[in-house]
């Protein structure tokens, strides 16, 4: 009895001892139980995380048609109606002149005179000739008619007649020739006054009085040079020359809507009207030669301007416009790509056309009203699998180069001010 009292205690501590295994055993199994879900739902979601970082997100743009009007700023030169440089047509000394830079002349006005003393000294001796040679002919007129008088009698024979009738008519022809040699003296004393040939202003003066002049080269320069007396401008209209690159030369015709303005005058417009064209382009700058014509009756525009020419010309909303940023470039040639109802890309080759700046003109491949994806990454393929992602505002969103009527304006030129408004004079 007393030897069970004694085992008693220690069975019981046994049975506690298993109990604490078991339950720390219980723990452990519910410990790696769970440690080994955590590292699946970990690996899972690692997977899944891969998985969508492997399907590159890209965004969408449209396929827009093409500008109601297609606007181009350019470079341009301002040239007179007529412009000219004057010369002198005979040799001699200036005696005054009467216009300086700046003055509004009439056709015929004398700018300037010129002393000739030669000149006078031939044009006196040509005319002393003249009558050396009408006085010659008038006796052999007068001879003439005596011998042909006496013309079948035996007083003359008939050879010395024909030899008189024909020196009277050799002598006609000197004194035709000594009144030509007085007509040139005399239309070169014209030339002793220098004149305005149309309607203008006086640009230049190279001439002072006592400068000598030289015939048909102007002013004789310091350096044995020649440069014309006065330059006279025609500036009742002004001709605007433009060059207008390859891309464009679509747009000149005699629609073409042209717009001037001028650094000396910001923020007004002058309209000018298409003239004509050089219709071949230059070899060293394919640009083509557009000549404009602009009204100028207060003659605020002079000649050799710059100007910034804002051109307008109908476009052709048949057309699909699509940005820059849309086109990949490969091997197989120009493509876009596009996303289906599934969500995976296709590559589709396109056909460009015109340049229009920060859009192109697309003639095959893609259609107004299509959705391509804008800015592609250059290892896209086809069929992959692509997220769409709406664009982050004020960041990456693309700049829609067309909408329905607007303008596509491109420039060949830093913009000097806002884009052209209303022309006003």
């Amino acid at each position: 009895m007393s030897a069970d009292k004694r085992l008693s205690p220690s069975g019981s501590d046994g049975r506690g001892s298993r109990k604490v295994l078991w339950l720390v055993a219980c723990v452990a199994v519910v410990l790696a139980a769970v440690g080994i879900v955590q590292r699946r739902l970990h690996y899972v979601h690692l997977q899944g995380q891969t998985t969508e970082a492997s399907i590159p997100d890209v965004q969408m743009t449209d396929v827009l048609p093409g500008p109601a009007t297609r606007d181009l700023t350019l470079p341009a030169n301002i040239e007179a109606w007529y412009e000219a440089p004057i010369y002198a047509q005979v040799s001699g000394y200036v005696k005054m002149w009467y216009t300086d830079f700046g003055a509004v002349v009439k056709q015929g006005d004398v700018l300037a005179e010129i002393n000739t003393p030669s000149l006078d000294a031939e044009y006196h001796a040509a005319q002393a000739n003249l009558n050396v040679e009408l006085a010659k002919y008038k006796l052999a007129v007068i001879t003439a008619d005596r011998w042909k008088a006496l013309q079948g009698t035996q007083a003359v024979a008939q050879q010395e007649v024909s030899v008189q009738v024909a020196n009277a008519a050799a002598q006609e022809a000197r004194v035709d020739a000594a009144r030509h040699a007085v007509d040139r003296y005399e239309a070169l004393e014209g030339f002793k006054k220098i004149v305005a040939p149309f309607d203008g202003i006086v640009t230049n003066r190279f001439v002072n009085v006592g400068a000598y002049v030289n015939a048909g080269r102007g002013d004789v320069t310091a350096q044995g040079g020649a440069a014309e007396l006065f330059s006279v401008a025609d500036v009742h209209a002004m001709r605007v020359f433009v060059s207008v690159p390859q891309d464009y030369a679509s747009v000149i015709s005699p629609k073409l809507k042209v717009s001037l303005s001028v650094p000396q005058f910001p923020g007004r417009k002058f309209t000018a009207k298409y003239l004509t064209t050089a219709a071949a382009f230059n070899a060293s700058t394919r640009t083509v030669t557009t000549e404009l014509t602009v009204d100028n009756p207060d003659r605020l525009l002079w000649p050799n301007s710059y100007a910034s020419a804002f051109m307008q010309a109908p476009g052709n909303p048949d057309l699909a416009i699509i940005p820059e940023s849309a086109l990949i470039f490969r091997a197989q040639g120009t493509q876009v790509a596009t996303v289906d109802s599934g969500g995976y890309a296709h590559l589709v080759s396109v056909t460009v056309g015109n340049n229009l700046g920060n859009a192109v003109e697309v003639l095959s491949g893609v259609h107004k009203g299509e959705r391509i994806i804008d800015n592609p990454s250059a290892g896209l393929l086809e069929g992959q699998k692509v997220r769409i992602v709406p664009p982050t505002l004020g960041y990456n969103v693309q700049p829609q180069p067309h909408a329905e009527g607007t303008n596509d304006n491109a420039r060949a030129m830093p913009e000097e001010g806002s884009a052209p408004s209303e022309d006003r004079k």
